[in-house]
């Protein structure tokens, strides 16, 4: 910044050739009579008569328009069902997302974001879109579909609308809504790259997820966690659950989003909703086989073990043995022992399914009937 001169004037006269070219005094009043005289003339209206001529002045709106279906009006109508979740156990807390499913006050988010706090005994909230704070309960929770189901003491509650995850394409436009970071009311817009993605979630082995994903490129956080991933129209198809990460982070511990999101789909977590609702639990269809995590060829490989198949299991009653290699599973192929967890529990049990499998170099079909878990 350039000193200021306090024994003369701040500013600098015009010049030419370097020499500073006053006005005289006479010369001044004349140019502001005429000045004033034109800004007179321009001022006096928007319409009217300039020097003989007639003159319109006119104006542009600028009014944003925001048809329906456009993301603007999509927000604003899920907006309010969406919740910012404040769990706490001990000295510690979690935050993530929720969702109204039902108007007399019930909130489906992931189990994760709760697990501790259910576990300790510790303190659960929810903040509502409009920012006012309510006590939160578990109905119940599901560590192998990583879902919970959540209770407020408050009726009249806005609730999503639901989709139907199976009939998502590839492609699809898709928005998540959520808390990422703390942010509450964060939207962010993207589409389905890919379906059926075998994600695995979890901190230790009793409390892992297996999910049959919907994967987006639409930014989802930690903090996103049991939000809702909407469509086009605005129903809810997903539950924001997982992200993959490089590695690196820029807040702590926690990485960002690379694009690479992952939603349990709608039509899964609305019947486990349901179940958690009805009995405080849910359960999931099982093959009765014991998987070898450990094996790194194609397919999924039976263990080994005196355990490997249940005595009057599916597996069992359909032939299976220790050692067998599983392929194929209802026209979907298997090559890792987590496709074909996830593929099961995107199952019902009573579900029929047609499996292919190797024994000794040579390949078998067999069709069994999935069983409830015990």
């Amino acid at each position: 910044m350039s000193n200021l001169n306090s024994s003369g004037p701040w500013w600098i006269p015009a010049s030419r050739n370097g020499k500073a070219n006053f006005i005289t005094r006479g010369n001044a009043i004349l140019l502001a009579v005429i000045a004033g005289l034109v800004g007179a003339v321009f001022g006096a209206s928007s319409s009217g008569s300039l020097f003989g001529h007639s003159i319109k002045l006119s104006s542009v709106s600028s009014a944003i328009e925001r048809p329906p279906g456009s993301v603007a009006d999509i927000a604003r109508r899920v907006l309010p069902s969406v919740v910012s979740i404040s769990a706490k156990s001990g000295g510690s807390g979690s935050t993530g997302t929720g969702f109204v499913i039902d108007s007399s006050g019930y909130i489906l988010t992931n189990n994760h974001v709760v697990a501790d706090a259910a576990t300790s005994g510790g303190k659960i909230e929810i903040q509502l879109n409009d920012g006012k704070t309510l006590k939160a309960s578990i109905v119940g929770r599901d560590a192998s579909y990583d879902l919970a189901v959540l209770k407020v003491a408050q009726t009249g509650l806005t609730a999503l609308t639901f989709g139907d995850s199976d009939k998502v394409a590839v492609g699809d436009s898709v928005i998540a809504i959520g808390s990422p970071l703390g942010l509450s009311g964060t939207v962010t817009l993207g589409i389905i790259s890919a379906k059926d993605r075998a994600v695995t979630a979890g901190d230790s082995g009793s409390e892992n997820s297996f999910i049959n994903a919907l994967q987006t490129d639409a930014a989802i956080n930690p903090g996103n966690s049991g939000g809702p991933l909407v469509d086009s129209t605005g129903a809810v198809i997903g539950v924001n659950s997982a992200i993959a990460t490089t590695g690196s982070s820029v807040f702590g511990s926690q990485s960002g989003s690379i694009g690479l999101g992952f939603a349990i789909p709608i039509n899964q977590a609305r019947k486990t909703a349901e179940q958690l609702i009805k009995n405080g639990k849910a359960t999931y269809p099982v093959m009765g086989v014991s998987i070898d995590m450990q094996y790194s060829g194609d397919g999924a490989k039976i263990a080994t073990g005196a355990q490997a198949i249940l005595p009057g299991g599916p597996a069992a009653k359909a032939g299976l043995k220790a050692g067998d290699i599983i392929t194929n599973f209802d026209g979907r192929a298997i090559t890792t022992p987590d496709e074909l967890i996830v593929a099961i529990r995107a199952k019902s049990v009573g579900d029929k399914v047609k499996i292919t499998y190797l024994r000794t170099g040579k390949s078998y079909q067999a069709t069994l009937e999935l069983s409830v878990s015990k």
